[in-house]
């Protein structure tokens, strides 16, 4: 079954990330934002304080928070991405920037950048 969201000239195969190794949760370093109703949330599901869970996981960013990232075999990954274990280690609470992908504004206008980037991606 394929995902459609209006205002996109592409839909997107869920069943593909079953075999892709990651490519959104890797790659380039950027920002992976959260903000304070996903952090409690996160932070709740990993059963840790907010104030801990702000201090060991984000970084902030002028007055938001982003996931940290870690830079391993010459890229950099969501500090929550588990690469042994098949994916997203909070994929349950996983923040809406996420749960969003590959429905962003940005691959209007950027379609080959995701055609390149996500194996799930289904030409319309």
């Amino acid at each position: 079954m394929h995902i459609k969201k209006e205002g996109f000239d592409y839909a997107f195969d869920p069943n593909a990330c079953k075999g892709c190794a990651g490519n959104c949760c890797i790659g380039e370093s950027g920002y992976i934002w959260v903000n304070p109703y996903e952090i409690k949330k996160i932070a709740d599901f990993l059963g840790v304080e907010e104030e801990r869970f702000k201090k060991d996981y984000l970084k902030k960013v002028k007055y938001r928070y982003s996931i940290k990232e870690v830079y391993k075999e010459g890229s950099f990954e969501c500090l929550f991405f588990d690469k042994e274990g098949g994916g997203c280690s909070i994929y349950e609470v996983r923040p809406s920037q996420c749960a969003s992908y590959p429905f962003w504004e940005y691959f209007k206008s950027n379609f080959k950048e995701v055609y390149e980037e996500c194996p799930g991606i289904v030409t319309l």
